[in-house]
C-alpha cells in the first residue's frame, strides 16, 4: 500500500484519495479445467497487489496508469478504450493492457458512457509473484476492477467484477485463460478455498483447516517465467476443444472417465492424453472438496499427486524444474505435492506439516543445485481475503 501511495505521488505528483488491493492465488487442485467449464478449487494467498487512485481534477477524461515494475506511464483517453481494445492493444505497454482493459471492460459491461465519468491516474505496486502462477494478472485486474467501480459509482457484484477481469485477459491483454484467477481473487476467504463450478459460477466456500492440522502451504517458485500470451497454453486449449467436438459435447466438462475410451477412438493420442487430464482432473477437485469435508487436509496428499503425474504426462505443461520441486518435496515428507498454475514454469506446492518445511525448502534447495537449475524462491502461503479497500 504505501509503495503504491509513493509511486503515486512521484509520477503525478499528487495524493491519491485512497487504496485498493486485490490478492494473487494458489490453486490447490484443478488445472486447466476452468476453460473446460469445470471445477476448480483455488484459494487467495496473502500477496497482493495495491493500486492508488485519484479521480482527474484537469477537466482531462483520460486513464493513466503507472506501477513499481515498469518505468512508463501509459495513458488512454477513456473515449478511445473502444479504439485501442482488442484490435490496437499492441500500442500499449503488455502490462498496461490488464488495468486498462479493466477500464474498457467495465465500462463495456455497466453499460457506462465514458463522458459519464472522471478521467483517473492510478499507481500499482504489487508483491505477488511474476510468472510464478500465482496469478499476478488476476490481482492486478481485481484491484484495479474494485477501485474503479468504487470510484465511478458502478453497482457490480463480484462475479460481474470477476467477469470484467477475464474479459480484459482474453481480450485486452490476448491470454485465453479461464475465470478461475479472478474469481479467488475477488471471492477470497481467510483459511478457505473456492470450490467453483466455471460453468455456473456458483462458487462454495470450503474450510481447509491448515491450521488446525499444522500443515503449511510451501510455494516453490522456480523463477522459470512464463506467459499465458504464448502459443503452449492456447494450443492445449485448442485440443480440448477438438476433444470436446469429437464427443460432441459443448465442452469436456461434459465428458466423463467413462467416456475416455470411446475418445480414443476418435482423436489423434496427443488429444486423447490432453482431454484425458481435463477428466481426470475434474474428478480429483470433486474427490478433494470431499475428502476436505470428510477427512480433513491430511487425507488429499495422493490426489494432490495424482495431479501433478497428470499434468506431467498427459498435458505435458511441467518442466524438469518444477518436476524436481516436487520430488523433492515429497522426499523430504511433504504430504502431496504438485504444479499449480498454468504451467511451463512458475510454481510448485508442497502440503507439508509445520515441522517438515524447514527440511522440504532443503530438499528443494539442494536438488535445484545438484541438477544445475537456479536457486528456487521458497516460501509459505496463507488462505487470505479477496479484493478490497486498504
Amino acid at each position: 500500500m504505501d509503495a503504491a501511495r509513493a509511486l503515486f505521488a512521484e509520477r503525478f505528483d499528487a495524493e491519491p484519495v485512497g487504496t485498493w488491493s486485490s490478492p494473487g492465488r494458489v490453486n490447490l487442485i484443478g488445472e486447466h479445467t476452468d476453460y473446460n467449464d469445470g471445477f476448480v478449487l483455488p484459494f487467495a494467498i496473502q500477496h497482493r497487489t495495491h493500486v492508488a487512485l485519484a479521480p482527474r481534477t484537469d477537466g482531462v477524461f483520460r486513464v493513466r496508469v503507472a506501477s513499481t515494475f515498469d518505468d512508463t506511464t501509459a495513458e488512454v483517453a477513456l473515449d478511445a478504450l473502444d479504439v485501442v481494445f482488442p484490435d490496437q492493444r499492441d500500442d500499449v505497454p503488455e502490462w498496461a493492457r490488464y488495468p486498462l482493459g479493466v477500464a474498457w471492460a467495465l465500462l463495456a459491461a455497466s453499460g457506462t458512457d465514458p463522458a459519464d465519468v472522471t478521467g483517473v491516474d492510478l499507481a500499482f505496486a504489487s508483491d505477488v509473484p511474476v510468472g510464478a502462477g500465482l496469478s499476478s494478472s488476476a490481482a492486478i485486474e481485481g484491484a484495479t476492477a474494485v477501485a474503479l467501480a468504487d470510484t465511478w459509482g458502478l453497482e457490480l457484484d463480484r462475479v460481474a467484477l470477476a467477469k470484467i477481469g477475464r474479459r480484459a485477459e482474453n481480450e485486452a491483454v490476448g491470454a485465453p485463460t479461464g475465470i478461475m484467477d479472478q474469481m479467488a481473487s475477488l471471492l477470497g476467504r481467510p483459511d478457505a478455498a473456492i470450490f467453483l463450478d466455471c460453468r455456473s459460477l456458483q462458487a462454495e466456500v470450503v474450510d481447509l483447516g491448515f491450521a488446525e492440522a499444522g500443515l503449511e502451504l510451501v510455494v516453490i517458485d522456480t523463477n522459470v517465467k512464463h506467459s499465458h500470451a504464448t502459443g503452449g497454453y492456447g494450443e492445449r486449449r485448442a485440443a480440448c476443444e477438438r476433444g470436446a467436438a469429437a464427443l460432441g459435447v459443448p465442452a469436456l466438462r461434459d465428458v466423463s472417465v467413462d467416456d475416455l475410451p470411446r475418445l480414443a477412438e476418435l482423436v489423434d493420442d496427443v488429444t486423447f492424453r490432453r482431454v484425458r487430464h481435463v477428466v481426470t482432473e475434474n474428478q480429483r477437485v470433486l474427490d478433494t472438496v470431499r475428502t476436505l469435508r470428510e477427512q480433513g487436509p491430511t487425507a488429499i496428499g495422493d490426489l494432490l499427486v495424482a495431479s501433478h503425474a497428470s499434468m506431467r504426462d498427459d498435458f505435458e505443461i511441467s518442466v524438469p524444474e518444477l518436476d524436481a520441486a516436487v520430488e523433492a518435496a515429497l522426499s523430504a515428507g511433504a504430504i502431496g505435492a504438485r504444479m499449480t498454475g498454468g504451467g511451463f514454469g512458475g510454481a510448485a506446492i508442497a502440503l507439508v506439516a509445520h515441522d517438515r518445511v524447514d527440511a522440504v525448502r532443503d530438499a528443494a534447495t539442494a536438488a535445484f543445485s545438484a541438477a544445475g537449475f537456479a536457486a528456487p524462491t521458497i516460501f509459505t502461503v496463507t488462505p487470505s481475503v479477496g479484493a478490497a479497500r486498504d
